[in-house]
Formats: structure tokens, C-alpha cells, sequence
């Protein structure tokens, strides 16, 4: 209902500003002339204005949209997609989408995303996390290239990451209950996407 208030409000604005316009061109005195091209000027800017608003509206309604199919947790939702895919088709798949590939930031997080995804990808599936070490052996960040701070890596059986420089992505795994493992980014799995919310 908002977003049709908002509509209608840019095309009556609109409307003004082509009239204004139309006036302008006609009228010879050129004080009029000066006060009208303040006041097309001014329409401009609110146009402007309501052009970024309904755009602003717009995002959170697709962000709301995805995050009813997906899962909410403080701050962000989760979206699945079981089609597997490398680390680097996965991220750009969820780039496109307006997220990123899910990071965890504690184990909260972490423990949710882990039944996020048995419940919806299935128990014995990986999927690609937001990290990587691709610039500096051993150096895992973001998206961003912060350096990681939570980790969860399996250390007990495996001693995680361990697979040197041909391993450079990492994957939760669902069978080790959600413990890190370092992968080939070639490798195909499924992914969940991180969707930022207020």
C-alpha cells in the first residue's frame, strides 16, 4: 500500500514538473522565469528523493521476500540452494541475489546454520562458507578480506585445515556436525546465502 502511495506521489510530481515546464517555455518576464526554474529545480531534488526512497522500499521488500523462504537468525536470514556448484559459482550466485555465501560469526550462528541446512540441503551434505585463504596460506577471511574470527574447524580426527595450498575454500559439514573443513574451490557443493537484515 506504501509503495503505491509513493507511485502515485512520482507521477503527480511529474505532472508538475512537465506543466512547469510547459509555463516556463511560454512566459517571457525573466523573474518568472528564474522563480520557476527554482521551483522545476526543487521538484528535481524531491523527485530524486522519492525516486532513492522507493528504491530503499523496494530492497527490503525483496529482502523480506527471500527471508520468508529462508531462515532468520539476529541480523541476517539464510537462504539454501541444494544445486552444487564450485565456491566461485556459488558466490556469485548469492552476489546476484543481493547476499553472500553464509559466514557465521559465532557458534550460535554457526549451530543454526548447521540445522538450517539438515533440514533443508540434508544430513549429509557440505556446503561452501564464506572464507577462504586464497591470498595468504593459512590466512582465512571474509568476503571482505577480514581476517576470521570465529572458527570451527574439525581439530579432533582431521586436525583442520589441512589441505595446504591445493585447499583453499571451506565447507560446514553437516556429518561432522557442523565442523569446518578446508576444500578445493573447484570442488561442487551445495551453498547457503547470508542476506544482512535490520
Amino acid at each position: 500500500m506504501e509503495l503505491r502511495g509513493v507511485i502515485v506521489l512520482v507521477c503527480v510530481l511529474c505532472l508538475a514538473h512537465s506543466t512547469l515546464q510547459q509555463d516556463t517555455s511560454k512566459k517571457k518576464n525573466g523573474k518568472k522565469e528564474s522563480a520557476n526554474s527554482v521551483a522545476i529545480e526543487e521538484l528535481r531534488k524531491k523527485i530524486e528523493e522519492i525516486v532513492q526512497e522507493l528504491s530503499l522500499l523496494k530492497e527490503k521488500q525483496a529482502l523480506q521476500t527471500v527471508c520468508l523462504k529462508g531462515f532468520k537468525v539476529p541480523g541476517k536470514c539464510f537462504l539454501s540452494d541444494p544445486v552444487k556448484k564450485s565456491f566461485h559459482a556459488a558466490s556469485d550466485d548469492c552476489i546476484a541475489k543481493g547476499g553472500t555465501l553464509s559466514t557465521p560469526l559465532n557458534g550460535d550462528e554457526n549451530d543454526h546454520l548447521y540445522d538450517y541446512v539438515r533440514q533443508t540441503i540434508g544430513p549429509q551434505e557440505h556446503i561452501w562458507l564464506g572464507i577462504n585463504d586464497m591470498l595468504k596460506e593459512g590466512d582465512w577471511v571474509d568476503k571482505t578480506g577480514t581476517s576470521v574470527r570465529f572458527k570451527n574447524w574439525e581439530t579432533d580426527v582431521t586436525h583442520q585445515p589441512d589441505g595446504g595450498r591445493s585447499q583453499n575454500c571451506a565447507i560446514l559439514s553437516n556429518p561432522a556436525n557442523g565442523k569446518w573443513f578446508d576444500e578445493s574451490c573447484r570442488a561442487e557443493k551445495a551453498s547457503v546465502c547470508e542476506f544482512m537484515i535490520v
